[in-house]
């Protein structure tokens, strides 16, 4: 199934605020889906039945009981455990749900393991959009303890909310439960930013997001501020933020000091010498997991978004991230990293990243090759075709007195 969208190209008269972690977000989220009138679609890779959840259950029950046309859609690797009795009362109430790319389990592991649904986008009534890396878990509430992440999304609205909306569009219509005839979008410039949607997917827009970076990178002429959570970019990536930083730009890494997958912390400091070398400025954040995709260069230019600069999100993950031209954005986010870089994390020098080099050097060598080579390898992996599945659950004889959390049985796939 291909997914096309709307070209690439700048929409002019947009206005975007920046939401930091679970309680920003979630509250303007399901607040507006509350509101919604006509139209709620929202895609993401993780929903836990857990408070987050629940909420996010409420507020979509809500919206369809209104008879608002409510589609959820959940990558089946990220979103695994959701009962039959919280599924159920989402479907008696009209919210349709859909897996993206459901696989059998082999031995009780899941084999999805590759071409996830990683974005995170939620569109209202074709007007107002949501876009970011928050998945609808406690995790990303501040106050959920050692498990907590620091992430980020943008609430959206102006011309670019089409492209966004089209987007979610085309990759749900084909599966619905009911034909989607397509909300008509009126276009009201409500800002002075500019903005560019790029998702990446495993057809037409494989490089889309990362191309986008590196223009960024190779015009920058000041500062470069980078805020990833899983940090293992392309060869050419990494060759591009080393020459930035030779020709003065100041290139700031903030990463991953406390992360939730240890793996992504070893590969990502095999990298730090090269670029230490070349006068990048590597902190590491140690408050909490840091899930956050976003990045800023020089006064205007900024992203935020669901990829990470890794080869999942740069080469296999359906992704989606928002370019804005946006001085006031780019310098709230400038102000809010530079306070986590101050307080909240450490530096890494050059010292202490070379420290035991001599054992690790094979193993820096074959991550450069590794990066250098990985998009021929990922070529090489199975680009099935991307599939989703309504989820529909086997619901007992109907008896109307049944309360909704009454609702039992076994879906046809594993969510």
């Amino acid at each position: 199934m291909k997914m096309p969208y709307a070209e690439s190209r700048w929409r002019d008269g947009n206005s975007a605020r920046l939401l930091i972690n679970g309680e920003d977000f979630f509250a303007q989220v399901f607040a507006c889906i509350r509101a919604a009138r006509k139209e709620v679609l929202l895609e993401t890779f993780i929903i836990f039945q857990d408070r987050v959840g629940e909420a996010l259950q409420q507020a979509l029950i809500e919206a369809a009981s209104r008879g608002v046309r409510v589609v959820v859609t959940v990558d089946d690797y990220g979103t695994s455990a959701l009962s039959s009795e919280f599924l159920g009362q989402m479907l008696s109430a009209g919210v349709q749900i859909q897996l993206f790319d459901p696989r059998p389990r082999v031995l009780g592991m899941r084999t999805n393991l590759f071409r996830r649904l990683h974005r995170k986008i939620v569109v209202i009534d074709a007007e107002l959009a949501f876009i970011g890396g928050i998945n609808y878990s406690d995790d990303h509430m501040s106050d959920s303890g050692p498990t907590a992440k620091q992430d980020y999304a943008l609430r959206v609205q102006g011309p670019v909310v089409s492209d966004i909306y089209q987007s979610s569009l085309t990759l749900v219509r084909p599966v619905a439960n009911k034909a989607i005839t397509p909300l008509r979008v009126v276009q009201h410039q409500t800002g002075s930013a500019r903005m560019l949607l790029a998702v990446r997917d495993n057809t037409e827009h494989t490089t889309d997001i990362e191309e986008q970076y590196l223009l960024a990178i190779r015009n920058a002429n000041q500062r470069i501020v980078i805020a990833n959570a899983y940090f293992f970019p392309s060869y050419r990536f990494l060759r591009e933020l080393r020459n930035a930083a030779r020709r003065g730009v100041r290139v700031t890494l903030l990463l991953q000091g406390q992360p939730d997958l240890p793996l992504v912390r070893i590969c990502s400091r095999m990298l730090y010498t090269y670029l230490l070398r070349e006068g990048v400025i590597i902190h590491e954040y140690t408050q909490r997991a840091l899930h956050g995709k976003v990045a800023l260069v020089d006064q205007e230019w900024s992203t935020v978004g669901s990829s990470n600069l890794d080869p999942l999100s740069l080469s296999l993950n359906l992704e989606a991230n928002l370019f804005v031209r946006d001085q006031a954005l780019n310098q709230q986010l400038h102000k809010h990293l530079r306070e986590l870089v101050l307080t909240q994390s450490r530096q890494i020098t050059l010292q202490h990243a070379t420290r035991g080099e001599w054992w690790r050097a094979p193993l820096i060598f074959v991550c450069f090759h590794f990066l250098r080579h990985f998009p021929a390898i990922a070529g090489l992996l199975p680009a099935h075709a991307l599939r989703l599945k309504p989820v529909r659950v086997a619901m007992p004889v109907a008896q109307p007195e049944a309360s909704p959390g009454a609702v039992r049985g076994d879906r046809e796939e594993s969510l």
